[in-house]
């Protein structure tokens, strides 16, 4: 289950970002925009543009670091913190 490491993840980076969880079977119109194809899809948006995505469950380290490494390159396009 992917929901308590994403709960994990959100309470770690708290200012940072923040957890939105979609239904695809009552939100078809959203999965459409973001092409989702697989359940789960995990997306990292900033301002409605995809920063990074990743398919399919993961525990909460892995995810860390990849919240970590968008709000990464998120800051050095941005030239500054995230």
């Amino acid at each position: 289950m992917v929901s308590p490491a994403l709960e994990k993840v959100a309470t770690e980076r708290a200012g940072k970002l923040k957890l939105v969880k979609v239904d695809v079977d009552v939100a078809p119109e959203t999965a459409r925009k973001f092409s989702v194809q697989a359940v789960p899809t995990l997306l990292i948006l900033n301002q409605g543009n995809v920063l990074s995505r990743q398919s399919g469950a993961a525990p909460p380290d892995v995810l860390l670091r990849w919240v970590d490494e968008a709000l990464q390159k998120k800051a050095d396009s941005a030239g500054g913190a995230p």
